[in-house]
């Protein structure tokens, strides 16, 4: 099983560099960190005394795996959940932040299971994660997986804006899409005619 450094690395390389994308509600990015996560963390990188995104360029790969270990794997609790789950789950909290955990808490509650939707692994959740990946060992990584595509289609349904990364100009798959797909078997991967079926009222 990779560390969690490892974790933290392959989703820093999937995040890529420095982005500033008006219809991204995160603002500018580098390396998956948003401004607005260096202004709640106070990281000044520049030493002016603010943050700004002038310290958003300044962040390292470094700094980014640092701060994804501590604060979107650790602080978030997803150590407590089955090993199983912690690359889909990690990688999504990034992208997604506690929507992460509310997409996992409505799958447990699919599979019968009774626990708050409220973002926050605590002793409740931990314990349905142990109970459903007990139960579907073989499945439960591809159930989290397909819900978190459906996740970014949604979006896509009710804010235009963002459909630009659930589809390509193509009409392929966006980055949103093939991100969730790199945790789902190649079985359960949407073809290109049925993705987009699925994005085909977007215009």
């Amino acid at each position: 099983m990779r560390t969690v450094k490892q974790l933290a690395e392959e989703i820093v390389a999937r995040e890529g560099g420095f982005v500033n994308d008006p219809d991204d509600p995160g603002g500018a990015t580098n390396y998956g960190v948003t401004l607005g996560t260096l202004r709640t963390l106070g990281i000044d990188k520049t030493g002016d005394g603010r943050v700004t995104e002038a310290d958003v360029r300044a962040l390292t790969r470094e700094d980014a795996v640092t701060i994804f270990i501590e604060h979107y794997f650790r602080r978030p609790r997803i150590h407590t959940l089955p090993g199983l789950l912690h690359a889909s789950v990690f990688d999504m909290y990034v992208n997604a932040g506690g929507n992460a955990v509310k997409i996992l808490q409505r799958l447990f509650n699919d599979m019968g299971q009774r626990i708050a939707v409220d973002g926050v692994i605590g002793p409740q959740t931990a314990r349905a994660a142990e109970t459903a990946a007990a139960a579907a060992p073989e499945h439960i990584v591809d159930a989290y997986g397909i819900a978190r595509r459906n996740y970014y289609y949604a979006i896509a349904d009710n804010r235009p804006a963002s459909r630009k990364f659930a589809r390509r100009r193509d009409g392929g798959k966006g980055g949103w899409i093939v991100r969730a797909e790199e945790f789902i078997s190649v079985r359960y991967h949407l073809s290109e005619a049925e993705h987009r079926e699925r994005t085909s009222k977007w215009g």
